[in-house]
């Protein structure tokens, strides 16, 4: 990962809109949502969505998918853990008790859950 493509990303959720769509995003994985519904949660005009939206998906954290006449938007999330690995990358200078306190933030979102079948 290049230098540039982590300021995009951390440029594109310096504003509080696209900070709240990125958020959203990420709890309506792996489905998306559509831009507007996506608008209508957030109470944002749709025109000005749009524009966040496009902001997001240059800074290459935000995917599109089109269905119909209807846009579903995605949280790259391996966008997402790739500027956040470049960013830890080398941070505890061989000393990962430094990392083990975020390390350790990060743990409740745990393991994926495995459907059983009863």
């Amino acid at each position: 990962m290049e230098n540039e493509q982590v300021i995009l990303a951390l440029a594109a959720l310096t504003q509080g809109t696209r900070l709240d769509v990125f958020r959203l995003l990420v709890s309506a994985e792996p489905e998306g949502l559509p831009a507007g519904e996506v608008a209508r949660r957030l109470a944002v005009p749709h025109n000005t969505m749009s524009s966040h939206l496009s902001i997001l998906s240059r800074a290459r954290l935000v995917r599109s998918e089109r269905f119909s006449r209807s846009i579903a938007y995605r949280a790259d999330l391996d966008a997402l853990r790739s500027s956040i690995a470049f960013l830890l990358k080398d941070c505890c200078g061989g000393r990962p008790e430094i990392c083990a306190p975020l390390l350790a933030e990060l743990t409740p979102c745990g393991p994926p859950k495995v459907a059983t079948d009863a």
